[in-house]
């Protein structure tokens, strides 16, 4: 019983969070609900436990229920608040407890309760749905002799149907406080209205605006204070038109250059363009060097420093000599890269070749080459792709285990699709199987 009392406290301390006020508080309302009484699910939990009951679906019967009529009056006391009133009657076979040491009366007896408490929303007023929980202490008188408290403790749904009315669904458990109370469960549908319309809002008039200054010439400058009253002007000038003998909208008191246009920025004056190469210093990211406007003001740039510009360098981003369009110079030929007969394993002369190539890649450290794989029409497209593919790697693995670095080499595969020769020849045929290197950019 302590912990009940407990548990109420706490909610109604809890509910003080909800406190704040506005229009959607309840107006004065009255509700009419039908309900049935449920003694038997409360007594089968008490005996069997609660999954017990839930699984074994010894849940009470509509049967075995006592249905009545209650009135309930409710009444907003915050947002969130409502206070909450019920009479409730009924006619049943009141099942009164052993422990209390009066027999049962036998037949149905007139059941009269009265509750009150707060129903605590989760929502306000304004919405369809808003679920509450509520709490609250009662009394009843059973026969017109038998007289009990209880505490009504549950929760429910209410539904929004406009203009101030709700339809409830509500859910208490009636725990026992005194003797001749026992606990049972209270199911109720009901309907509830307000008791008188809500007051519209009062509307109260804004005063009248004062009227306006005069402001002749629309410069937000009033007349009084205008000395140019008719033109309009700045606040600086005290309401004259600022003096801009060149126009480009910086007065002569701050313009540098006040008979040439110019920007702001320097002060009235035109951009400078420092090294004469008709892109302003503004725009030019290289001001002190003559340049073209296609790379920002900066001349052409030579990324790869081997004195050739990119724009006539092929290789722009490896070294390379000029006579050689700025390219490297490999110094070995794929020509006499070979692999046995149906196979990707490479011959001895082939691996000499390539080792003249590892001396090419670590002359120049930043080149990259793509291995190419082709073969010739001989054989399927199922044998000759694969095997392709599998020669590329087979040079690409040679060279990385000469000390190259895996990510300065790719390899791709093309199979019969990029012939050379003519592959109606053996001479043809021989070297379209082959593998090629493409410098990478």
């Amino acid at each position: 019983m302590k912990k009940i009392l407990i548990f109420i406290v706490v909610l109604g301390l809890a509910s003080t969070t909800f406190a704040q006020t506005s229009d959607n508080k309840k107006m004065p309302s009255l509700g009419i609900n039908f309900f049935l009484q449920d003694f038997k699910t409360p007594a089968s939990i008490a005996s069997n436990g609660f999954s017990s009951v839930m699984q074994k679906n010894k849940w009470g019967n509509i049967s075995d229920m006592s249905s009545g009529l209650s009135l309930q009056y409710l009444n907003g006391l915050t947002d969130h608040i409502d206070f909450a009133s019920t009479l409730s009657a009924s006619f049943l076979n009141y099942p009164i407890r052993p422990s209390s040491g009066i027999s049962q009366t036998g037949g149905s007896k007139f059941l009269l309760e009265a509750d009150a408490g707060i129903n605590v929303k989760l929502l306000t007023d304004k919405y369809f749905i808003d679920p509450y929980i509520n709490m609250g202490v009662g009394a009843s008188m059973y026969a017109g002799t038998y007289f009990a408290a209880y505490a009504p403790v549950g929760g429910g749904l209410q539904f929004n149907i406009g203009d101030g009315s709700y339809v409830n669904l509500q859910f208490n458990y009636r725990v026992e406080v005194s003797s001749l109370s026992t606990k049972h469960f209270n199911y109720g549908l009901g309907f509830v209205a307000p008791l008188k319309d809500k007051k519209p809002p009062v509307v109260v008039a804004p005063p009248p605006p004062p009227p306006a200054p005069v402001d002749t010439d629309g410069d937000g400058i009033f007349d009084p204070n205008d000395k140019c009253p008719t033109v309009p002007g700045v606040a600086k000038y005290a309401g004259c038109p600022v003096p801009d003998t060149d126009g480009d909208g910086i007065n002569d008191d701050n313009d540098k250059c006040p008979t040439v246009k110019g920007v702001a920025k320097y002060a009235g004056c035109p951009v400078p363009d420092t090294d004469k190469d008709g892109i302003n210093d503004d725009e030019d990211k290289c001001p002190t060097v003559a340049g073209l406007a296609r790379y920002q003001g900066c001349p052409i740039p030579d990324t790869d420093k081997d004195g050739l510009n990119d724009e006539v360098d092929k290789c722009p981003t490896v070294f390379g000599p000029r006579e050689n369009n700025g390219c490297p110079i490999l110094n070995f030929d794929p020509k006499d890269i070979k692999f046995m007969v149906g196979s990707d394993k490479l011959t001895k002369p082939s691996k000499v070749e390539l080792d003249k190539g590892v001396e090419n890649l670590n002359q120049y450290p930043s080149l990259k080459l793509t291995i190419e794989g082709h073969a010739s029409t001989s054989g399927s497209d199922k044998i000759n792709n694969p095997l392709s593919a599998k020669r590329a790697v087979s040079v690409k693995t040679y060279l990385i285990s000469k000390g190259i670095a895996e990510s300065r080499l790719a390899t791709a595969s093309f199979g019969s699709t990029k012939p050379i020769a003519d592959n109606k020849t053996a001479k043809g045929r021989a070297a379209n199987q082959r593998v090629e290197f493409k410098i990478q950019e």
